[in-house]
């Protein structure tokens, strides 16, 4: 049996084991064991299943992951989401699509301190989906803009992707986080063109449909009820200072990545603590349980993906499919951005299929020594890589977030499906645009004091 033959069998069975709903982790241990069983023999097997756990979550850069994870859940209990989204609707209250402009900034503030686009989608889709329903928004429409928002958490720092791609290439953590800014603010920035100019045919429409209230007759109500001087200005103080401690702890040098995550989880342990206090020890403590359960059990997923991940990425090694992959392309009479575009673009098909971590650790360790081979830059691949992650965070049949917002709203998933498609055409178009121009990804991880 060759080689060729057996990868071919190993990815065979890996998908066959996704379609059956097996768990991910074990759906990756088993293919890649199966794997090296065939290319070795039993006794080989044995001692990588035995070392593996270990090897691949005893190294401290891991660290940061439950840390980021933790600071994000403690940042949702605290109620900092919400409170951010009140002050952005106040904000835009006069501008057309100010309730959907009002989401994409709360989002994109969210997702600064929470890292999560699951997190942000979930808890934005509680807060939001219900006003843009009453302001007249269609089901489609506001469903899926929370969707798509929400996976501005994979982008804008602290992101667990981002992290996690820094720790399987070998990129500079701290240069990733800084790399993912401008691509977030960009993306959160073109959500809200395309809100602001959808609202307005909704508006015209409605005087012949008389489906649709403006908006700004929704929102007028609530002027009345929120003055600006009792606007929760505590959430945007909180969000700025987690903000500082991560970026301006890593930007300026004086905290490690790790060491800022493990800083920013103190100070949201705190900002949970005062939120709650006037509620009692007993609720506070409630909380702060829970938030740790939370923290476990993401914690728990994300290394266990990482261990199957750990066996398959073994069997590739031994059976050199990197090199053969990498050696296969560079032979190719291909420019080395026709033949990166195409490896690339294979990410979306899988994004359809497969979970976003999943996604990230089976392609990392084949795409990025070819892209070195290539002599393309580590940090602007991690971003586009993440960015295309995010496009099947919302595509069907997966698409995560989209069932999130609609398991929390109430919405059907083909709703949230059916208003996604124009948020995507605009994620490929902005991938585009990086990928043609690196120096807007790469400007500010230039300036990270290492």
């Amino acid at each position: 049996m060759t080689t060729g033959f057996i990868v071919l069998l190993v990815l065979v069975l890996l998908v066959a084991l996704l379609a059956i709903r097996m768990p991910v982790w074990l759906a990756l241990a088993t293919s890649g064991g199966v794997g090296l069983l065939l290319l070795r023999d039993e006794v080989f097997v044995t001692r990588t299943l035995a070392s593996v756990p270990f090897e691949q979550t005893s190294t401290f850069s891991l660290t940061i992951i439950p840390m980021f994870i933790l600071m994000g859940i403690f940042a949702v209990k605290a109620r900092i989401a919400g409170q951010v989204f009140e002050i952005a609707r106040r904000v835009f209250l006069r501008v057309p699509g100010g309730l959907g402009i009002s989401t994409v900034a709360a989002c994109a503030g969210f997702a600064a301190v929470s890292g999560s686009s699951i997190g942000t989608a979930a808890t934005m889709s509680r807060l939001s989906i219900g006003e843009m329903r009453k302001a007249g928004y269609p089901p489609s429409l506001a469903g899926a803009l929370v969707a798509v928002a929400g996976t501005l958490g994979a982008m804008i720092p602290p992101s667990v992707f981002l992290v996690l791609y820094a720790i399987l290439s070998g990129e500079s953590i701290g240069q990733m986080l800084a790399a993912g800014i401008i691509p977030g603010v960009l993306s959160a920035v073109a959500y809200m063109i395309y809100i602001l100019f959808r609202t307005r045919n909704l508006a015209l429409g409605a005087v012949e449909t008389g489906g649709l209230s403006t908006e700004l007759e929704a929102a007028a109500a609530d002027r009345k009820k929120v003055l600006w001087a009792e606007l929760p200005y505590r959430g945007l103080v909180r969000l700025a200072v987690l903000f500082i401690i991560i970026m301006g702890g890593i930007y300026s040098g004086l905290f490690t990545p790790t060491e800022s995550a493990a800083i920013g989880a103190l100070a949201a342990a705190v900002m949970l603590v005062l939120e709650f206090r006037k509620d009692g020890l007993r609720t506070a403590a409630r909380e702060f349980i829970d938030a740790l359960k939370e923290t476990a059990q993401t914690t728990s997923m994300v290394f266990a993906i990482i261990v199957g991940s750990g066996v398959l990425s073994l069997f590739f090694v031994v059976a050199r499919v990197p090199q053969t992959l990498a050696g296969s392309l560079t032979g190719l009479e291909l420019p080395g951005w026709v033949i990166l575009a195409g490896l690339l673009a294979l990410l979306i098909p899988m994004g359809m299929a497969l979970e976003s971590i999943s996604i990230m650790v089976i392609t990392v360790p084949l795409i990025y020594p070819v892209a070195m081979d290539f002599g393309f830059d580590g940090v602007w691949l991690g971003i586009l890589i993440v960015k295309l992650i995010e496009i099947g965070m919302v595509t069907p049949p997966v698409g995560i977030n989209a069932f999130v917002v609609a398991g929390t709203s109430g919405l059907r998933s083909s709703e949230v499906f059916r208003g996604i498609w124009p948020f995507i055409l605009m994620e490929l178009v902005m991938i585009v645009v990086l990928f043609a121009v690196p120096d807007i990804v790469l400007w500010l991880p230039s300036l990270v004091v290492e």
